[in-house]
């Protein structure tokens, strides 16, 4: 309603311009009433120029959001890929890159990291970013809080095991299951206790709300390869593809 108002309006401007100018070339005074009659009565006779106009709004505003999409997922040195606070496993030198947008809580998650999980075991030369993105329910943010609070501890192979391991866990997650995994995988408690009232565990999490918003995500798990958007979880061959068409050319698509 609002890209009507918007579309409708931007042809009322020209049109009233435009007799205005009319109006200012005939060397008389403009007639607002006359100008709003003009307006009325060819939208009256041209309903459909509304409809292309709003047609041309909404193609000109997903223009505008590929763009800005582009470029965060352009850009080597956006925090999407460069940040001290995501975790990464894989190859971190891996020739291309795979961002996961996630929420232990989430079903479509489960599902998905079956398919992480073998592009990592079959592609040595893939580097996976895990973005927390705990949307769900409070306890997927504490959930979170414990992961991230593991890094301190954790090196690459252990933190994905964890992941997997919660992820797999049967019924809600928080922080209760969070905690007895971490301490089953022999965590440093104390320690562990410590780093989740770290100040950059809000900023983590901050981050992950802040990119989701600009690249228009809003559910998960949500993945960003080749430069590439993939909302939910598609099956591998979606994850596959892209990566093989970036060694090939670059692009998500070839």
């Amino acid at each position: 309603m609002l890209r009507k108002f918007a579309a409708t309006g931007a042809l009322a401007a020209t049109l009233a311009l435009a007799a205005s100018g009319s109006a200012l070339q005939a060397q008389t005074p403009p007639d607002k009433a006359a100008i709003e009659a003009i307006v009325k009565e060819y939208l009256l006779k041209n309903p459909e120029i509304i409809q292309e106009a709003m047609v041309e709004l909404e193609r000109r505003q997903k223009e505008e959001e590929l763009k800005a999409v582009k470029r965060i997922t352009a850009d080597p040195k956006s925090p999407l890929y460069a940040s001290e606070h995501h975790t990464v496993v894989g190859n971190p030198n891996g020739d291309v890159t795979l961002v996961e947008f996630f929420d232990f809580n989430c079903g479509f998650c489960k599902r998905g990291l079956a398919d992480v999980q073998k592009i990592l075991d079959t592609d040595k030369n893939v580097r996976v970013v895990l973005k927390e993105f705990p949307i769900l329910s409070p306890g997927s943010r504490d959930a979170s809080v414990v992961a991230l609070a593991l890094r301190e501890q954790f090196d690459k192979d252990k933190l994905w095991k964890f992941h997997a391991d919660l992820m797999n866990t049967r019924g809600a997650i928080g922080k209760e299951q969070a905690l007895a995994l971490a301490k089953s995988m022999g965590a440093d408690m104390k320690k562990l206790e410590a780093g989740m009232a770290s100040p950059k565990i809000g900023e983590a999490l901050e981050e992950s709300k802040l990119l989701a918003e600009a690249l228009g995500i809003s559910g998960t798990p949500s993945y960003v390869v080749a430069e590439d958007l993939v909302i939910g979880a598609r099956g591998i061959e979606a994850l596959q593809t892209r990566i093989a068409a970036w060694r090939k050319c670059q692009k998500a698509v070839c």
